[in-house]
């Protein structure tokens, strides 16, 4: 069972209709029809409640594991020749859902769509019971796709709203920060920036806080944090720092179905990782991605909460076996959004 909701609040992007303005619209894709639209909603559910079954067991890997599997069976029941381009890893460093595998039940005959995918996004928060687990996935046709190696990405986002190049990764902090307050009609240290806890942020977050910024911090989950800026009810402003480069993919596809701007660096620490981007043809290591660099033509996100956090709520059981879950799927030709509460029987 399935119900549409609107999520109560000032979102950006709460109606379940919503449109975005003339020039974000993208021409519809033939490959991407309705269908797909709420079968990714139902592929994301399954990864959700297999991952949730896991919830604070401490166990990363069997979270993982059990998300993987889960979206894999989901994928291959639609008609679809589906390509994993951003997945668990490389064919040899991964079982299921590499990089390059087929999935769907029409392979050679079916829309040829491109996939990309975190079946559990925020192993940590999960073992550990966190706020902001997900499981999510952004398809769009062949070629729409980054085809990003698994390897860091400085990520910098801000919401809709914004005159077009109002951030930057080629400037500083500061000078991002002063041109969103300046355009936003604020100071500096009214701006709110989402940034991943982690030792590497140190710098970034002292320079925040020396403009008098408000820093969000968070422990896992960044596609949540980079999708906060699209959403008032949050009050984050901007999101900055360093992560994965395939979440950032997957953040940059939410964004370009919402609204919003974002830049991505790929960041290569050895050798290792420089020879893994010229296997995907990347070759300015220091090239500046756009939102619509990363993501091309139309696109559809979605995402199911696993653990309860500030985009969706995570899987709940209910005393009589069934279970609840609340997903989000968004497509950028439409700019439609919409927000879908599912009940689930035990099987």
């Amino acid at each position: 069972m399935m119900a549409m909701l609107d999520k109560p609040g000032a979102r950006a992007y709460r109606a379940s209709q919503e449109t975005r303005e003339e020039d974000m619209m993208e021409q519809a894709s033939a490959n991407l029809d309705r269908v797909l639209v709420l079968e990714m909603v139902r592929v994301t559910e399954a990864a959700a409640i297999a991952a949730s079954r896991l919830i604070g067991r401490g166990d990363e890997k069997a979270a993982d594991a059990a998300a993987v599997e889960a979206m894999r069976l989901a994928f291959n029941d639609l008609y679809m020749d589906g390509t994993v381009v951003i997945g668990e890893g490389e064919r040899d460093e991964a079982p299921m859902l590499y990089i390059g595998e087929k999935v769907g039940s029409a392979i050679g005959k079916g829309p040829r769509i491109d996939i990309a995918l975190d079946p559990l996004e925020g192993t940590t928060i999960t073992a550990k019971a966190g706020p902001n687990a997900l499981a999510v996935l952004a398809i769009a046709e062949e070629g729409g796709l980054l085809n990003a190696p698994d390897v860091y990405m400085d990520k910098l986002a801000v919401g809709p709203g914004y005159p077009e190049g109002i951030i930057d990764l080629a400037k500083s902090p500061t000078e991002n920060v002063k041109a969103v307050a300046a355009a936003k009609g604020v100071e500096p240290g009214d701006i709110i920036v989402c940034v991943l806890d982690r030792p590497r942020h140190s710098d970034l977050i002292a320079e925040l806080r020396d403009l008098g910024c408000g820093v969000v911090l968070i422990g896992d989950g960044d596609v949540a944090g980079v999708i906060a800026v699209t959403d008032e009810d949050t009050t984050i402003d901007m999101y900055m720092g360093q992560g994965g480069a395939p979440e950032g993919v997957l953040a940059a596809a939410a964004l370009r179905c919402v609204g919003g701007q974002f830049n991505g660096r790929l960041v290569f620490r050895n050798d290792d990782e420089k020879a893994r981007a010229a296997k995907w043809g990347i070759d300015d290591l220091d090239r500046i991605y756009t939102r619509d660099e990363l993501v091309k033509g139309d696109c559809i996100f979605a995402a199911t909460g696993v653990t309860s956090g500030s985009l969706l709520e995570g899987v709940k059981y209910l005393r009589d076996g069934r279970m609840t879950t609340e997903s989000v799927v968004m497509r950028a030709s439409s700019g439609t959004v919409r927000w879908i509460k599912g009940e689930h029987r035990a099987k």
